[in-house]
């Protein structure tokens, strides 16, 4: 579900496999990314560039995953955006509390 592209110095580069992020995938992803962090201990730049769709279930699974990351002194950055998903995060105010960057040279040299 979460390949890593790069694993540099700072950060983890890592891609989202999905196009459909909801309720049936959430409890996998959020355990992935725990695991990325725990076994890491760097930021994650995550591309989410496939996905078109995101339901509130993975919402909440993405949120688990910063306060994780947030816990543990780490960070989640979000990549790549299609426009609706963007939107949507706005919407729901969540721009607020993601960093959110058009490409992974923005996230890392932010």
């Amino acid at each position: 579900m979460i390949d890593i592209i790069k694993n540099s110095d700072n950060y983890i580069l890592a891609d989202l496999q999905l196009t459909e992020a909801n309720m049936s995938n959430a409890d996998t992803f959020k355990a992935e990314m725990v695991k990325l962090l725990d076994t890491h201990q760097k930021k994650i730049a995550l591309s989410m560039h496939q996905v078109s769709y995101i339901d509130s279930t993975f919402l909440g699974a993405l949120v688990a995953s910063l306060k994780h990351a947030i816990a543990t002194k780490q960070d989640i950055l979000l990549v790549g955006l299609k426009k609706d998903i963007h939107d949507l995060l706005s919407l729901i105010r969540l721009d607020k509390v993601f960093k959110i960057y058009n490409t992974f040279n923005d996230a890392t040299s932010a």
